[in-house]
């Protein structure tokens, strides 16, 4: 759900260049880019730098691995810091499958992980990168040392709300099937519309939707729409076969061993507000940090103290 960071991402060779490098020791090198191949043939682009435990960063919707670009060379003083392109993000040229999901996602990243020799790494996900790795502990627990969550769409966790909550989550999970997800559906069934149109539509409905405003898409500028689209192309496999939200079993989240930290934006979409709450309940020694001035991208909003946040929390299981 990150609706891109909208034309602040960045071509891999500019990411040495991201501000706060400078402040880096000179033993640091800048960000490296990197492929790796998976054992189905997978090709994931990824950056990284520094030496140490493991911090592997994972990007939301419509975004890549150019999102991290700011938290990269501050995170290489202290670990082997790792954002990678999940597979059909850009510059990534993967060929479609069917069944697309963030459980593909996490099994990509499980692959990731085993590939670099690691044993285990601490995962830090925003938006859908926090859902695929909320998969990734359900999935293989083994390789989840610590987990940073910002704000995942687990959307069949809306329907497992506690207590007074559970009307809301049930009325939020059916606007989100009813406004966006079967809009987005039809852009894609659209016979007459050209290719790159269908995206753009769906993109649009997915925008303005989790944005609460009709119209916000069309008032991007070309070049916001240009960097939108370019990561696109993981909701055309989707919407070919796939899932948006595939179904995360409450039992499943609850027996999650890892440290687990969340963040919320206090002034984030209403629905994750719901999915965060579902979650803290599942993960009751969970610490939850709740950035009151901060909307879903407190990353960028935020980016100090997100950081020092995980820092904390990486330190301290080592």
């Amino acid at each position: 759900m990150d609706a891109s960071r909208r034309a602040v991402t960045t071509g891999l060779g500019a990411l040495a260049l991201a501000p706060g490098f400078a402040a880096a020791t000179t033993k640091i090198s800048p960000p490296q880019p990197r492929l790796a191949t998976l054992a189905d043939g997978t090709q994931l682009y990824f950056l990284t730098a520094g030496l140490g435990a493991p911090v592997i960063f994972v990007h939301g919707s419509l975004s890549d691995c150019g999102y991290w670009q700011d938290q990269l060379p501050p995170f290489a003083q202290k670990y082997h810091a790792l954002a990678y392109s999940r597979r059909y993000d850009w510059p990534n040229q993967n060929p479609a499958i069917k069944g697309y999901s963030a459980i593909v996602d996490a099994d990509d990243l499980a692959g990731l992980i085993a590939g670099q020799g690691m044993t285990s790494a601490h995962i830090v996900g925003h938006s859908y990168g926090a859902l695929a790795a909320l998969f990734l502990a359900v999935r293989h627990p083994e390789l989840v040392r610590t987990l940073t969550l910002a704000e995942p769409p687990a959307v069949s966790l809306l329907a497992h709300l506690p207590g007074d909550l559970a009307p809301q989550g049930l009325a939020a999970l059916k606007d989100i099937k009813t406004h966006m997800l079967a809009p987005m559906k039809a852009a894609f069934a659209g016979k007459r519309a050209a290719p790159a149109d269908k995206t753009e539509a769906a993109v649009r409905v997915f925008i303005d939707y989790v944005k609460g405003a009709p119209g916000t898409w069309d008032a991007f500028s070309d070049a916001d729409k240009a960097a939108t689209l370019k990561d696109a192309r993981e909701f055309e496999v989707i919407f070919a076969g796939g899932e948006l939200f595939p179904e995360l079993k409450p039992d499943d989240v609850a027996a999650i061993k890892a440290p687990v930290l969340m963040l919320s934006g206090g002034k984030s979409y209403p629905f994750l507000g719901l999915i965060d709450q579902a979650l803290v309940a599942l993960l009751p020694g969970a610490e939850h940090i709740v950035f009151p001035n901060a909307t879903h991208q407190m990353w960028l909003e935020e980016p100090v103290k997100c950081r020092e946040a995980v820092f904390k929390l990486v330190d301290a299981h080592l």
